[in-house]
């Protein structure tokens, strides 16, 4: 495949990505959201520069509560504008050439039937590579999905390697429209979070971080608002890599490695039925980003720069 083939592939698997996966790798943000950044800020969807951080410096003595599940010395942002749950998309230091590769371990509460018929949303095979690559990645992963491999989570819980981030329990929309997924209040929204760290702590994973990636990436100041008493703080990415439903990994591959800077995050999938090259991009993406001299880590260290 040529470069403009592939970079063709790539802008049509991003397509997909909003609208098949329920907007794993798209998502929405909010002007106050966007002051509680640490980084450079992040393109909008117009092209035009964010609004410049104004609240975004570290605050390790800013943990999730014990009954989050969340480990006390993980670092975190302080709040937004008014208490808001603070955002983080990009570290703010731009000389290091660090990149932390992230995936999404996505189960809504109502698929068991579909997992129980044989369907696969988890993908060992990626874990391995991982490992094997000695790739330090943070894995965003939904209470549900935890419930559903409780061996796994485990596993990758509490192998160094690895951090666990929260990704909802149920993976509905904390903030409406967003991909058509059913939307939870504010209350519900905050319960959710809890279930989810619970399943993990339920499942024995210990490397849990007090770090929330909204289902969709769909999120506003309700939303932020509803998860200020989390003290968790938001991520979301600068580099979208295409992976959803995607079915060449070349293509995947060239997009991560045309988007990635300084600091970036990269959102990916750990699923198998709904990013099956995933793996296989990773293979392809990780010497190459090494060979430009980036160093992967996981978003605990970007976000303690």
């Amino acid at each position: 495949m040529t470069l403009s083939a592939r970079k063709v592939a790539a802008t049509a698997v991003t397509a997909v990505l909003g609208a098949a996966l329920a907007g794993c790798g798209g998502g929405a943000s909010s002007d106050a959201g966007r002051e509680a950044r640490l980084g450079t800020p992040a393109a909008t969807a117009s092209g035009a520069p964010a609004a410049s951080p104004q609240n975004g410096a570290p605050a390790s003595a800013q943990t999730a509560s014990p009954q989050a599940g969340a480990p006390a010395k993980a670092p975190t942002l302080a709040p937004g504008p008014n208490g808001l749950t603070p955002v983080f998309e990009r570290a703010k230091q731009q000389t290091d050439k660090t990149v932390a590769l992230t995936f999404d371990a996505d189960m809504t509460s109502d698929q068991g039937p579909r997992a129980a018929d044989g369907e696969h949303f988890d993908n060992p095979q990626l874990i391995s590579t991982l490992r094997t690559l000695k790739v330090p990645s943070t894995v965003f992963m939904t209470g549900r999905w935890a419930e559903e491999y409780p061996d796994q989570t485990k596993s990758i819980g509490t192998d160094p390697n690895f951090e666990i981030a929260n990704h909802s329990y149920s993976h509905h929309a904390f903030k409406s429209p967003c991909y058509g997924l059913p939307a939870l209040d504010g209350a519900a929204a905050r319960a959710d979070v809890d279930r989810a760290f619970a399943a993990f702590r339920q499942a024995g994973a210990v490397n849990t971080v007090p770090y929330f990636r909204f289902p969709g990436g769909c999120y506003d100041d309700q939303a932020l608002r509803a998860l200020s008493t989390a003290k968790v703080t938001a991520v979301q990415w600068d580099v979208v890599s295409g992976d959803a439903f995607a079915k060449d990994p070349d293509a995947v591959a060239q997009q991560v490695l045309a988007g990635v800077k300084p600091g970036s995050v990269v959102v990916m999938h750990c699923t198998r039925s709904a990013a099956p090259v995933t793996e296989e991009a990773v293979r392809k993406i990780v010497p190459e980003l090494r060979k430009r001299g980036y160093r992967f880590v996981k978003v605990s260290e970007l976000i303690g720069k």
